[in-house]
C-alpha cells in the first residue's frame, strides 16, 4: 500500500494512518500471542483484544523489526570500519505518555512481539520508575507531591545508565521501584546484559530543556540515545476517566494489602469518596504533569499512537524519514 499524503500532511513531519490503513501494513506477520498472553500483558481496566494486537501492534513490530535490522547492518559496517567486530550495541526504543494512558501495556506487548523475531530475540524492558529518587530524598526536597515530575528523577543516573547500555557495556544495573511500597527497593536491582533491543518506558523520556522546569534539565537527554520513540496519546478527558476507573480498582485490590503504601490512606475510603479523591490527585499532580511536561513532548516522537475513548488505537502518526 502506498500512502498518498494529504494536502495538510505535505507540510507536516508526520504521515497519518487510519486504523484501517495501518492494519494493512501487517502484511503476513504471524501473531505469536494468545488470549492468555494478553491477560498477563494488559494493564488495569484495559480490555486488550487480539484484534487490537493484530491491527496495531503487529504492523508496528514489523516496522520496528525492519528498522532494527537496518541499524544492525549499519553497526556491522561501522564495526568493520573500526576493526571492532565484537561490540554489540542494543537498539533502544523509548515509550512516553501520561499516567493511565496505557504506555506500560504498549511496552509489554512490543517486548513480547519483538522477542519473537529471529534477528533480535533478547528484548529487555526498563521503566524509569527505578530512577525516581527514594522517598526519603523526595521528602527532604519537598517533592513527594511532585513524584513523576522531571525534578523527582535522578536524571544523571538515568542518562549514565542509557549511555552505558548504548556504549555496549557488558552489564548494567537498574534500581527497582515497587508500586506496592511506593518507593525504591534498596537491595534490589534489574541487570541488563547487552540485549538486542531495550525498551525504556516512562512519563518524561522525550523531555528536553524546552519543556517543564528547565533548572533541573541536563545538557544531554535520555532521548539522545533512542533509535526510535513512541508517544501513547489520548484526549485528556479520556485519560482522566481511565485514571479514576483505575483508582477504583486499586482501592478494591492493591490498596487492601496491608503492605501497600496507600493502605492506610485509601483502603477504607467510602465508595462515594473514591472518585473525589482520585480527581483531586489528578487535578493537583498527574493532570498538571501531563499538561506542563509530558504532552508538550508528543511531537518529538517518531510514532504517535492516538487512542479513542475505549482505549483502542484509532490513528497512527509516523514521522517521515
Amino acid at each position: 500500500m502506498i500512502k498518498v499524503p494529504t494536502k495538510d500532511e505535505k507540510f507536516s513531519p508526520f504521515i497519518t494512518f487510519s486504523r484501517e490503513e495501518w492494519k494493512e501494513l501487517r502484511a503476513s506477520t504471524p501473531l505469536s500471542l494468545t488470549e492468555a498472553d494478553l491477560l498477563k500483558l494488559q494493564g488495569i481496566n484495559e480490555n486488550l483484544s487480539i484484534e487490537e494486537v493484530s491491527d496495531i501492534y503487529l504492523p508496528l513490530s514489523r516496522l520496528l523489526n525492519l528498522y532494527v535490522a537496518a541499524t544492525q547492518n549499519l553497526y556491522d559496517a561501522t564495526n568493520t570500519f573500526f576493526g571492532n567486530k565484537n561490540q554489540k550495541v542494543p537498539y533502544i526504543i523509548g515509550i512516553a505518555g501520561s499516567v493511565a494512558v496505557g504506555k506500560s501495556t504498549t511496552a509489554r506487548i512490543l517486548q513480547a512481539l519483538l522477542s519473537h523475531w529471529p534477528n533480535h530475540p533478547k528484548v529487555d524492558l526498563v521503566t524509569t520508575d527505578g530512577f525516581l529518587y527514594p522517598n526519603r530524598i523526595l521528602e527532604e526536597k519537598g517533592l513527594m507531591k511532585r513524584k513523576g515530575f522531571p525534578e523527582s528523577y535522578d536524571l544523571k543516573r538515568l542518562i549514565r545508565f542509557v549511555a552505558d547500555v548504548k556504549s555496549g557495556v557488558p552489564e548494567v544495573t537498574v534500581p527497582v521501584y515497587s508500586h506496592l511500597a511506593y518507593d525504591i527497593l534498596p537491595n534490589e536491582v534489574q541487570v541488563i546484559r547487552q540485549p538486542d533491543i531495550m525498551i525504556i518506558e516512562g512519563l518524561n523520556v522525550l523531555q528536553t530543556a524546552g519543556y517543564g522546569n528547565q533548572r533541573h534539565m541536563p545538557s544531554v537527554f535520555v532521548s539522545d540515545f533512542f533509535d526510535f520513540s513512541i508517544y501513547v496519546d489520548a484526549d485528556e478527558n479520556d485519560i482522566t476517566r481511565w485514571y479514576v476507573e483505575r483508582f477504583r480498582v486499586l482501592r478494591k485490590t492493591a490498596f487492601q494489602n496491608p503492605n501497600s503504601y496507600f493502605h492506610h490512606r485509601y483502603a477504607n475510603l467510602a465508595m462515594e469518596e473514591v472518585d473525589e479523591v482520585a480527581m483531586q490527585i489528578w487535578n493537583e499532580i498527574n493532570g498538571v504533569n501531563l499538561r506542563e511536561n509530558i504532552s508538550p513532548t508528543r511531537f518529538r516522537a517518531d510514532l504517535i499512537l492516538e487512542k479513542g475513548p475505549d482505549h483502542s488505537v484509532k490513528e497512527v502518526k509516523l514521522r517521515k524519514l
